[in-house]
């Protein structure tokens, strides 16, 4: 049977029908980055209304600031612990659900609820849990004989928004992993059993490779997710501190411009932040896609 072509008559139409989407796009990203690139080489009053030209001054105070190597050091910290819990905890919990035949749709749906839980609300919830004061966790903590007081302690709250930030997107990498793991033939997981591989080796040669394709699409959504969609709960637990040690770079960015009211300064943060992802996502394409196996 031969499918039926859609000809447009008028060339106007398609455009037509595209214009809201690049309306979009073009108010929403494109105007804002233009407006973060100019803003980057000027120095600007509190209110926007008057820009003053000084080239790459923004950028040489950004670099020059002790601050902004404590904040990308906070941020390598917090990125590498939210990738590398979310995407354990999620292959974890993929392959325990592949395995079970009663009740599979009832964890599946478990799972999958955190993730629509908002960012900001997400950091509540686990401030609720870990607060000195009044959170269930962090009192039966206490009655073990461990202090905890994530407001003060600076690697308590590391932990703590990595946590967070971790548990909001295990659902999203458990979906993947399991639709990966459900893609894989299951003659050549019985073919490797009856060769005499134990569960664990199964896993570990065969299981795993044939995951690298999910793995890396993964590893890529979780370091932009950490960079970029985590703000509501570092907002929402920490703001930053106690002393910058939750300071990553997109809040700095935040804390800077709006409440700082360095407009110019964290204009150069947002553009550096950006080249910082892009090089990042670049490197794993260039390095880590070529241990990916498709098959």
């Amino acid at each position: 049977m031969i499918g039926k072509k859609v000809v447009f008559r008028s060339r106007g139409l398609p455009l037509l029908l595209l214009a809201p989407q690049l309306l979009v796009i073009l108010v929403f990203f494109f105007w804002p980055a233009g407006q973060a690139v100019f803003q980057a080489f000027h120095l600007a009053d509190p209110f926007g209304q008057h820009f003053d030209y000084v080239g790459l001054e923004n950028f040489q105070r950004l670099f020059a600031s002790p601050e902004y190597y404590d904040s990308l050091w906070a941020t390598a910290v917090f990125s590498t612990g939210v990738a590398v819990l979310s995407l354990g905890t999620g292959l974890a919990l993929a392959a325990f659900v592949d395995h079970i035949r009663r009740g599979r749709m009832a964890y599946k749906s478990l799972v999958i609820w955190p993730y629509a839980v908002a960012p900001v609300l997400a950091g509540v919830l686990w401030l609720f849990l870990f607060h000195p004061i009044y959170g269930v966790v962090a009192f039966a903590l206490a009655g073990v004989g461990i202090g905890w007081n994530p407001l003060l302690d600076s690697g308590q709250a590391m932990a703590l928004v990595v946590l967070a930030a971790a548990w909001k997107q295990v659902s999203y990498n458990f979906v993947f992993f399991l639709a990966g793991l459900q893609a894989i033939p299951r003659s050549v997981i019985e073919a490797a059993a009856i060769d005499g591989a134990g569960p664990m080796r199964r896993f570990r040669t065969i299981v795993l490779p044939l995951l690298t394709p999910t793995t890396f699409f993964l590893l890529v959504i979780n370091l932009v997710y950490a960079f970029f969609d985590t703000f509501g709960i570092i907002h929402a637990v920490t703001h930053g501190g106690p002393g910058g040690a939750t300071n990553i770079l997109v809040y700095k960015v935040f804390a800077d411009g709006f409440i700082g009211q360095d407009l110019g300064s964290s204009a150069a943060q947002s553009i550096v932040l950006m080249a910082i992802v892009v090089s990042l996502t670049v490197l794993q394409f260039r390095f880590l896609e070529r241990k990916v196996h498709y098959g």
